[in-house]
């Protein structure tokens, strides 16, 4: 199991257990925190599952590609040089303990 650290739009932290290879979001999802919305299912078509990674794991992570960069620049919060969304992020033992902001909102 990866771990990551997931905080809240109201500041609440949600320890976050994932399977290798499971995405972020749908980790998140199980876990029961507010904010992901992910109305298309991780299909990486929708952009409401938009995360900030903290900078200390950002290079840990494969860059986005152009879907995922291309939607990055929809999201209803600040797009900033650590968003991701977090159904394009596998969570893998090299990433155990990622921590992620959830943005203050997913929806315009």
């Amino acid at each position: 199991m990866t771990v990551a650290i997931v905080k809240s739009p109201n500041g609440h932290l949600h320890r976050v257990e994932g399977r290798e290879g499971e995405s972020l979001m749908r980790a998140a999802l199980r876990h029961g925190v507010e904010g992901i919305v992910a109305e298309c299912g991780g299909e990486c078509a929708c952009a409401t599952c938009h995360v900030y990674v903290d900078e200390r794991f950002v290079d840990l992570l494969p860059p986005p590609d152009a879907t995922e960069s291309d939607l990055l620049d929809f999201v209803a919060a600040e797009r900033k040089t650590t968003s991701r969304l977090s159904c394009q992020i596998k969570l893998v033992p090299s990433i155990d303990g990622i921590e992620i902001q959830v943005p203050d909102r997913q929806l315009f």
